[in-house]
Protein backbone atom coordinates (compact mmCIF):
# COMPACT_ATOMS: atom_id res chain seq x y z
CA UNK A 1 0.00 0.00 0.00
CA UNK A 2 1.10 3.58 -0.39
CA UNK A 3 1.59 6.10 2.34
CA UNK A 4 -1.66 7.72 0.72
CA UNK A 5 -3.62 4.58 1.07
CA UNK A 6 -2.15 4.22 5.06
CA UNK A 7 -2.64 7.92 6.26
CA UNK A 8 -6.67 6.78 5.24
CA UNK A 9 -6.21 3.53 7.02
CA UNK A 10 -5.15 4.87 9.89
CA UNK A 11 -7.68 7.82 10.33
CA UNK A 12 -10.52 5.89 9.28
CA UNK A 13 -9.76 3.72 12.40
CA UNK A 14 -7.69 6.31 14.50
CA UNK A 15 -10.55 9.32 14.22
CA UNK A 16 -13.32 7.84 15.69
CA UNK A 17 -11.25 6.15 18.14
CA UNK A 18 -10.02 9.52 19.30
CA UNK A 19 -13.06 10.94 19.79
CA UNK A 20 -14.60 8.39 21.86
CA UNK A 21 -11.32 8.30 23.83
CA UNK A 22 -11.51 12.09 24.81
CA UNK A 23 -14.87 11.88 26.05
CA UNK A 24 -13.55 9.84 28.74
CA UNK A 25 -10.98 12.67 30.39
CA UNK A 26 -13.81 15.36 29.64
CA UNK A 27 -16.46 13.21 31.88
CA UNK A 28 -13.54 13.19 34.62
CA UNK A 29 -12.80 17.26 33.66
CA UNK A 30 -16.88 17.71 34.60
CA UNK A 31 -16.70 15.35 37.39
CA UNK A 32 -14.02 17.53 38.92
CA UNK A 33 -15.45 20.98 37.57
CA UNK A 34 -18.95 20.02 39.13
CA UNK A 35 -17.55 19.00 42.27
CA UNK A 36 -14.90 21.91 42.41
CA UNK A 37 -17.83 24.74 42.58
CA UNK A 38 -18.37 22.83 46.14
CA UNK A 39 -16.42 24.71 49.51
CA UNK A 40 -13.22 23.12 49.74
CA UNK A 41 -10.43 21.04 48.15
CA UNK A 42 -11.15 17.93 49.83
CA UNK A 43 -14.30 17.84 47.60
CA UNK A 44 -12.13 17.23 44.11
CA UNK A 45 -9.89 15.43 46.55
CA UNK A 46 -12.63 13.26 47.27
CA UNK A 47 -13.58 12.14 43.70
CA UNK A 48 -9.74 11.93 42.78
CA UNK A 49 -9.23 9.42 45.04
CA UNK A 50 -12.51 7.34 44.26
CA UNK A 51 -11.51 7.17 41.13
CA UNK A 52 -8.07 6.55 41.43
CA UNK A 53 -8.80 3.18 43.47
CA UNK A 54 -11.61 2.65 40.80
CA UNK A 55 -8.20 3.00 38.49
CA UNK A 56 -6.43 0.44 40.57
CA UNK A 57 -9.16 -2.25 39.64
CA UNK A 58 -10.47 -1.20 36.37
CA UNK A 59 -6.94 -0.55 34.99
CA UNK A 60 -6.02 -3.86 36.67
CA UNK A 61 -8.20 -6.04 34.47
CA UNK A 62 -7.66 -4.23 31.23
CA UNK A 63 -6.57 -7.27 30.19
CA UNK A 64 -9.64 -8.28 29.07
CA UNK A 65 -9.99 -5.51 26.60
CA UNK A 66 -6.26 -5.85 25.15
CA UNK A 67 -6.07 -9.76 25.69
CA UNK A 68 -9.30 -9.36 23.35
CA UNK A 69 -8.42 -7.41 20.80
CA UNK A 70 -5.02 -9.03 19.21
CA UNK A 71 -6.42 -12.40 19.58
CA UNK A 72 -9.67 -11.19 17.59
CA UNK A 73 -7.10 -9.33 15.13
CA UNK A 74 -5.61 -12.08 14.04
CA UNK A 75 -8.48 -14.47 14.18
CA UNK A 76 -9.58 -11.96 11.40
CA UNK A 77 -6.55 -11.67 9.89
CA UNK A 78 -5.98 -15.45 9.14
CA UNK A 79 -10.20 -15.74 7.96
CA UNK A 80 -11.58 -17.49 10.63
CA UNK A 81 -14.31 -15.95 12.07
CA UNK A 82 -15.78 -18.89 14.40
CA UNK A 83 -12.90 -17.82 16.45
CA UNK A 84 -13.38 -13.91 16.29
CA UNK A 85 -16.92 -14.80 17.81
CA UNK A 86 -15.15 -17.15 19.87
CA UNK A 87 -12.80 -14.68 21.69
CA UNK A 88 -15.85 -12.51 22.28
CA UNK A 89 -17.62 -14.94 24.28
CA UNK A 90 -14.09 -15.89 25.73
CA UNK A 91 -13.72 -12.40 27.06
CA UNK A 92 -17.74 -12.50 28.23
CA UNK A 93 -16.94 -15.51 31.24
CA UNK A 94 -14.06 -13.80 32.06
CA UNK A 95 -15.59 -10.16 32.76
CA UNK A 96 -18.67 -11.87 34.76
CA UNK A 97 -16.43 -13.78 37.16
CA UNK A 98 -14.22 -11.23 37.78
CA UNK A 99 -16.91 -8.70 38.07
CA UNK A 100 -19.06 -10.59 40.50
CA UNK A 101 -15.40 -11.15 42.54
CA UNK A 102 -14.87 -7.31 42.71
CA UNK A 103 -18.08 -6.87 44.15
CA UNK A 104 -18.04 -9.73 46.56
CA UNK A 105 -14.30 -8.47 48.13
CA UNK A 106 -15.88 -4.76 48.03
CA UNK A 107 -14.76 -3.93 51.65
CA UNK A 108 -10.63 -5.72 51.52
CA UNK A 109 -10.02 -4.31 47.95
CA UNK A 110 -11.11 -0.58 49.90
CA UNK A 111 -9.37 -1.03 52.89
CA UNK A 112 -6.02 -1.72 50.53
CA UNK A 113 -6.24 0.80 48.72
CA UNK A 114 -7.24 3.64 51.38
CA UNK A 115 -4.13 2.42 52.77
CA UNK A 116 -2.08 2.67 49.96
CA UNK A 117 -3.23 6.11 49.33
CA UNK A 118 -3.32 7.61 52.60
CA UNK A 119 -5.87 10.23 52.14
CA UNK A 120 -6.91 12.77 55.23
CA UNK A 121 -9.56 11.81 57.14
CA UNK A 122 -12.21 14.71 55.50
CA UNK A 123 -11.14 13.07 52.04
CA UNK A 124 -11.18 9.49 52.77
CA UNK A 125 -14.71 9.74 54.59
CA UNK A 126 -16.32 10.89 50.89
CA UNK A 127 -14.01 8.77 48.55
CA UNK A 128 -15.68 5.57 50.47
CA UNK A 129 -19.39 7.10 50.08
CA UNK A 130 -18.56 7.22 46.15
CA UNK A 131 -16.67 3.93 46.44
CA UNK A 132 -19.53 1.68 47.71
CA UNK A 133 -21.65 2.75 45.39
CA UNK A 134 -19.82 2.64 41.97
CA UNK A 135 -18.20 -1.08 42.62
CA UNK A 136 -22.28 -2.43 41.73
CA UNK A 137 -20.95 -1.44 38.20
CA UNK A 138 -18.00 -3.29 38.11
CA UNK A 139 -19.22 -6.78 36.26
CA UNK A 140 -20.59 -4.08 33.73
CA UNK A 141 -17.80 -2.21 33.25
CA UNK A 142 -15.60 -5.79 32.74
CA UNK A 143 -18.18 -6.71 29.90
CA UNK A 144 -17.62 -3.48 28.11
CA UNK A 145 -13.74 -3.45 27.72
CA UNK A 146 -14.55 -7.01 25.97
CA UNK A 147 -16.87 -5.47 23.94
CA UNK A 148 -14.34 -2.20 23.28
CA UNK A 149 -11.10 -5.06 22.49
CA UNK A 150 -13.76 -7.23 20.20
CA UNK A 151 -14.78 -4.06 18.24
CA UNK A 152 -10.62 -2.70 18.08
CA UNK A 153 -10.06 -6.28 16.56
CA UNK A 154 -12.68 -6.86 14.06
CA UNK A 155 -11.59 -2.71 12.93
CA UNK A 156 -14.88 -1.45 14.02
CA UNK A 157 -13.78 1.96 15.03
CA UNK A 158 -17.57 3.45 14.65
CA UNK A 159 -19.05 1.28 17.29
CA UNK A 160 -16.47 2.34 19.75
CA UNK A 161 -17.57 5.80 18.83
CA UNK A 162 -21.21 5.26 19.76
CA UNK A 163 -20.62 3.18 22.32
CA UNK A 164 -18.44 5.71 24.11
CA UNK A 165 -19.88 8.73 23.76
CA UNK A 166 -23.52 7.29 24.21
CA UNK A 167 -22.06 6.06 27.68
CA UNK A 168 -20.01 9.03 28.66
CA UNK A 169 -22.67 11.79 27.34
CA UNK A 170 -25.21 10.08 29.21
CA UNK A 171 -22.60 10.58 32.39
CA UNK A 172 -21.98 13.61 31.81
CA UNK A 173 -25.84 14.76 31.53
CA UNK A 174 -26.48 12.85 35.47
CA UNK A 175 -23.86 14.46 37.11
CA UNK A 176 -24.96 17.96 36.01
CA UNK A 177 -28.97 17.30 37.05
CA UNK A 178 -27.50 14.49 40.49
CA UNK A 179 -25.17 17.10 41.88
CA UNK A 180 -26.08 20.95 40.75
CA UNK A 181 -29.85 20.18 40.82
CA UNK A 182 -30.65 17.41 43.07
CA UNK A 183 -27.74 18.79 45.29
CA UNK A 184 -26.37 15.06 46.04
CA UNK A 185 -23.09 16.15 46.19
CA UNK A 186 -20.32 13.09 45.20
CA UNK A 187 -22.53 10.80 45.79
CA UNK A 188 -24.37 11.94 42.73
CA UNK A 189 -21.18 11.63 40.63
CA UNK A 190 -21.04 7.76 41.54
CA UNK A 191 -24.68 7.09 41.00
CA UNK A 192 -24.43 8.73 37.41
CA UNK A 193 -21.27 6.72 36.56
CA UNK A 194 -23.19 3.90 37.39
CA UNK A 195 -26.12 4.43 35.23
CA UNK A 196 -24.07 4.86 32.42
CA UNK A 197 -21.90 1.90 32.71
CA UNK A 198 -24.99 -0.13 32.76
CA UNK A 199 -26.76 1.76 30.10
CA UNK A 200 -23.57 1.32 28.30
CA UNK A 201 -22.63 -2.85 28.55
CA UNK A 202 -26.84 -3.51 27.10
CA UNK A 203 -26.55 -1.38 24.24
CA UNK A 204 -22.23 -2.67 23.51
CA UNK A 205 -24.43 -6.36 23.66
CA UNK A 206 -26.76 -5.66 21.00
CA UNK A 207 -24.13 -4.09 18.85
CA UNK A 208 -21.76 -6.78 19.06
CA UNK A 209 -24.23 -9.27 17.91
CA UNK A 210 -25.53 -7.36 15.36
CA UNK A 211 -21.40 -6.69 13.56
CA UNK A 212 -21.67 -10.55 14.52
CA UNK A 213 -24.14 -11.36 12.30
CA UNK A 214 -22.41 -9.31 9.42
CA UNK A 215 -19.30 -10.37 9.28
CA UNK A 216 -20.06 -14.36 9.13
CA UNK A 217 -19.18 -16.89 10.92
CA UNK A 218 -21.22 -19.11 13.87
CA UNK A 219 -21.47 -19.37 17.55
CA UNK A 220 -19.74 -22.21 18.80
CA UNK A 221 -19.60 -23.52 22.54
CA UNK A 222 -16.97 -25.81 21.69
CA UNK A 223 -14.38 -23.26 20.51
CA UNK A 224 -15.29 -21.63 23.84
CA UNK A 225 -14.27 -24.29 25.68
CA UNK A 226 -10.69 -25.32 23.70
CA UNK A 227 -8.20 -25.69 26.65
CA UNK A 228 -5.27 -24.34 24.33
CA UNK A 229 -6.92 -20.94 22.86
CA UNK A 230 -8.19 -20.30 26.66
CA UNK A 231 -5.01 -21.12 28.44
CA UNK A 232 -3.22 -18.81 25.50
CA UNK A 233 -5.22 -16.42 26.20
CA UNK A 234 -5.05 -16.45 30.47
CA UNK A 235 -1.05 -16.22 30.04
CA UNK A 236 -1.35 -12.94 27.66
CA UNK A 237 -3.59 -11.84 30.33
CA UNK A 238 -1.60 -12.78 33.18
CA UNK A 239 1.19 -11.01 31.49
CA UNK A 240 -0.85 -7.66 31.13
CA UNK A 241 -2.63 -7.86 34.43
CA UNK A 242 0.79 -7.89 35.69
CA UNK A 243 2.33 -5.14 33.35
CA UNK A 244 -0.73 -2.78 34.14
CA UNK A 245 -0.05 -3.28 38.12
CA UNK A 246 2.95 -1.98 37.35
CA UNK A 247 1.85 0.72 35.13
CA UNK A 248 -1.13 1.53 38.29
CA UNK A 249 1.85 1.45 40.79
CA UNK A 250 3.18 4.44 39.23
CA UNK A 251 0.20 6.20 39.43
CA UNK A 252 -0.96 5.46 42.76
CA UNK A 253 2.54 6.87 43.82
CA UNK A 254 2.12 9.88 42.14
CA UNK A 255 -1.70 10.06 43.61
CA UNK A 256 0.10 8.93 47.23
CA UNK A 257 3.02 10.98 47.23
CA UNK A 258 0.33 14.36 46.87
CA UNK A 259 -1.96 13.36 49.50
CA UNK A 260 0.90 13.17 51.60
CA UNK A 261 2.39 16.84 51.01
CA UNK A 262 -1.34 17.90 52.05
CA UNK A 263 -4.94 18.52 50.22
CA UNK A 264 -4.27 21.29 48.02
CA UNK A 265 -1.25 19.28 46.22
CA UNK A 266 -3.45 16.43 45.97
CA UNK A 267 -5.81 18.46 44.07
CA UNK A 268 -3.66 20.37 42.11
CA UNK A 269 -2.31 16.88 41.08
CA UNK A 270 -5.68 15.43 40.19
CA UNK A 271 -6.34 18.78 37.70
CA UNK A 272 -3.25 17.77 36.17
CA UNK A 273 -3.84 14.20 35.52
CA UNK A 274 -7.10 15.41 34.17
CA UNK A 275 -4.67 16.87 31.34
CA UNK A 276 -2.72 13.36 31.42
CA UNK A 277 -5.43 11.78 30.81
CA UNK A 278 -6.98 14.04 27.79
CA UNK A 279 -3.58 13.66 25.80
CA UNK A 280 -3.96 9.53 26.71
CA UNK A 281 -6.56 8.97 25.72
CA UNK A 282 -6.57 11.58 22.48
CA UNK A 283 -3.25 9.85 21.56
CA UNK A 284 -4.41 6.38 22.27
CA UNK A 285 -6.39 6.57 19.07
CA UNK A 286 -3.40 5.77 16.74
CA UNK A 287 -2.02 2.72 19.48
CA UNK A 288 -5.63 1.40 18.79
CA UNK A 289 -5.56 1.60 15.16
CA UNK A 290 -1.76 -0.01 15.11
CA UNK A 291 -2.60 -2.79 17.52
CA UNK A 292 -5.45 -3.47 14.92
CA UNK A 293 -3.32 -3.21 12.18
CA UNK A 294 -0.53 -5.29 13.88
CA UNK A 295 -2.69 -8.14 14.86
CA UNK A 296 -4.60 -8.23 11.06
CA UNK A 297 -1.15 -8.33 9.10
CA UNK A 298 0.64 -11.12 11.96
CA UNK A 299 -2.30 -13.35 11.27
CA UNK A 300 -1.98 -12.69 8.05
CA UNK A 301 1.69 -13.29 7.72
CA UNK A 302 1.75 -9.78 5.65
CA UNK A 303 5.48 -8.31 7.20
CA UNK A 304 5.12 -5.38 4.58
CA UNK A 305 1.55 -4.82 5.39
CA UNK A 306 2.77 -4.62 9.37
CA UNK A 307 5.48 -2.68 8.34
CA UNK A 308 3.31 -0.20 6.74
CA UNK A 309 1.14 0.45 9.42
CA UNK A 310 3.46 0.91 11.69
CA UNK A 311 5.42 3.85 9.79
CA UNK A 312 2.07 5.94 9.23
CA UNK A 313 0.55 5.43 12.80
CA UNK A 314 4.28 6.26 14.13
CA UNK A 315 4.41 9.82 11.60
CA UNK A 316 0.17 10.76 12.42
CA UNK A 317 0.97 10.09 16.23
CA UNK A 318 3.77 12.35 16.34
CA UNK A 319 2.57 15.00 14.23
CA UNK A 320 -0.53 15.00 16.70
CA UNK A 321 1.42 15.64 19.87
CA UNK A 322 2.09 18.86 18.99
CA UNK A 323 -0.93 20.44 19.45
CA UNK A 324 -1.31 18.95 22.60
CA UNK A 325 1.42 20.26 24.47
CA UNK A 326 0.67 24.09 22.49
CA UNK A 327 -2.61 23.79 24.40
CA UNK A 328 -1.66 22.68 27.81
CA UNK A 329 1.24 25.98 27.18
CA UNK A 330 -0.75 28.61 26.07
CA UNK A 331 -4.27 27.95 27.44
CA UNK A 332 -3.33 25.42 30.54
CA UNK A 333 -4.06 28.27 33.08
CA UNK A 334 -7.87 28.91 31.69
CA UNK A 335 -9.06 25.26 32.03
CA UNK A 336 -7.42 25.09 35.94
CA UNK A 337 -9.35 28.06 36.84
CA UNK A 338 -12.36 26.00 34.86
CA UNK A 339 -11.94 23.31 37.30
CA UNK A 340 -11.36 24.11 40.52
CA UNK A 341 -12.69 27.62 42.22
CA UNK A 342 -10.16 27.21 44.99
CA UNK A 343 -7.59 29.62 44.69
CA UNK A 344 -5.01 28.06 46.16
CA UNK A 345 -5.60 25.09 44.40
CA UNK A 346 -5.15 26.85 41.07
CA UNK A 347 -1.85 28.31 42.06
CA UNK A 348 -0.60 25.39 42.60
CA UNK A 349 -1.76 23.65 39.92
CA UNK A 350 0.16 26.55 37.73
CA UNK A 351 3.16 26.18 39.05
CA UNK A 352 3.59 22.68 37.84
CA UNK A 353 1.61 23.07 34.66
CA UNK A 354 5.05 23.11 32.49
CA UNK A 355 5.63 18.83 32.94
CA UNK A 356 2.02 18.55 31.61
CA UNK A 357 3.20 20.86 28.30
CA UNK A 358 5.42 18.54 27.61
CA UNK A 359 4.92 15.26 28.18
CA UNK A 360 2.85 14.36 24.90
CA UNK A 361 6.00 14.44 22.98
CA UNK A 362 7.53 12.22 25.37
CA UNK A 363 4.48 10.21 26.28
CA UNK A 364 3.09 9.60 22.41
CA UNK A 365 6.34 6.59 21.67
CA UNK A 366 5.50 4.54 24.68
CA UNK A 367 1.33 4.70 24.04
CA UNK A 368 2.51 3.69 20.33
CA UNK A 369 4.64 0.83 21.21
CA UNK A 370 1.65 -0.52 23.57
CA UNK A 371 -0.55 -0.77 20.46
CA UNK A 372 2.13 -2.67 18.47
CA UNK A 373 3.17 -4.77 20.97
CA UNK A 374 -1.07 -5.52 22.37
CA UNK A 375 -1.47 -6.32 18.53
CA UNK A 376 0.94 -9.26 18.24
CA UNK A 377 -0.08 -10.11 21.62
CA UNK A 378 3.66 -9.89 23.09
CA UNK A 379 2.79 -10.55 26.94
CA UNK A 380 5.94 -11.25 28.11
CA UNK A 381 7.89 -8.44 26.37
CA UNK A 382 5.13 -6.29 27.97
CA UNK A 383 5.30 -7.14 31.10
CA UNK A 384 9.61 -7.29 31.62
CA UNK A 385 9.50 -3.48 29.92
CA UNK A 386 7.07 -2.79 32.45
CA UNK A 387 9.02 -3.92 35.06
CA UNK A 388 11.76 -2.73 34.17
CA UNK A 389 10.05 0.98 33.84
CA UNK A 390 8.90 0.94 37.30
CA UNK A 391 12.22 -0.02 38.67
CA UNK A 392 13.44 3.48 37.53
CA UNK A 393 10.61 5.20 38.44
CA UNK A 394 10.92 4.04 41.82
CA UNK A 395 14.47 4.85 42.00
CA UNK A 396 13.11 8.63 40.48
CA UNK A 397 10.69 9.29 42.63
CA UNK A 398 13.66 8.23 45.64
CA UNK A 399 16.34 10.63 44.67
CA UNK A 400 14.25 13.61 42.97
CA UNK A 401 11.03 13.79 45.31
CA UNK A 402 13.21 14.67 48.57
CA UNK A 403 15.04 17.08 46.81
CA UNK A 404 12.14 19.05 44.62
CA UNK A 405 9.13 17.84 46.18
CA UNK A 406 5.97 17.97 43.92
CA UNK A 407 8.33 18.87 41.25
CA UNK A 408 10.35 15.73 41.88
CA UNK A 409 7.06 13.70 41.14
CA UNK A 410 6.94 15.25 37.76
CA UNK A 411 10.08 14.31 36.70
CA UNK A 412 10.36 11.25 37.96
CA UNK A 413 6.79 10.52 36.38
CA UNK A 414 8.28 12.06 32.53
CA UNK A 415 11.62 9.32 33.33
CA UNK A 416 9.11 6.99 33.79
CA UNK A 417 7.33 7.28 30.43
CA UNK A 418 10.59 7.86 28.68
CA UNK A 419 11.97 4.61 30.01
CA UNK A 420 8.57 2.76 28.45
CA UNK A 421 9.52 4.01 25.08
CA UNK A 422 12.97 2.92 25.46
CA UNK A 423 12.38 -0.80 27.06
CA UNK A 424 9.44 -1.10 24.30
CA UNK A 425 11.85 0.08 21.36
CA UNK A 426 14.74 -2.11 22.40
CA UNK A 427 12.58 -5.10 21.76
CA UNK A 428 11.09 -4.07 18.39
CA UNK A 429 13.08 -5.73 16.04
CA UNK A 430 12.17 -8.81 17.45
CA UNK A 431 8.72 -8.11 16.84
CA UNK A 432 9.44 -8.08 12.59
CA UNK A 433 11.85 -11.43 12.94
CA UNK A 434 8.40 -13.50 13.76
CA UNK A 435 7.30 -12.86 10.42
CA UNK A 436 10.41 -14.77 9.09
CA UNK A 437 9.19 -18.21 11.35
Amino acid sequence: MKLSAWNKTIWLLAGPIMLSNISVPLLGIVDTAVVGQLPGAHYIGAVAVGAQIFAIIYWGFGFLRMGTSGFTAQALGAGDLDEVRAYLLRGFVLSIVVGVAAVVLQAPILWACMMMIGASEQVSELAEAYYSIRIWGAPFVFMGYVLLGWFVGIQNTIAILLLQMGMNLLNITLDLVFVLEFGWGVEGVAYATVISEVSAAVFGCWLAFYNANKLGGAWRTDLVKQWDKLKQLLLLNRDILLRTLCLEAAFVTVTALGARMGDTVLAANSVLFLFFGLMAYGLDGFAHAIETLAGHAYGARDRDRFRGAVYASSLWAAVFSVPFCLVFWFFGGEIIDLLSATPSVRMMAREYLIWIAILPLISVWSFLLDGVFFGMTRGPDMRNAMIISLMIFTVSVVVLVEQFANHGIWMAMTIFMIARAVTLGWKYPALERLFER
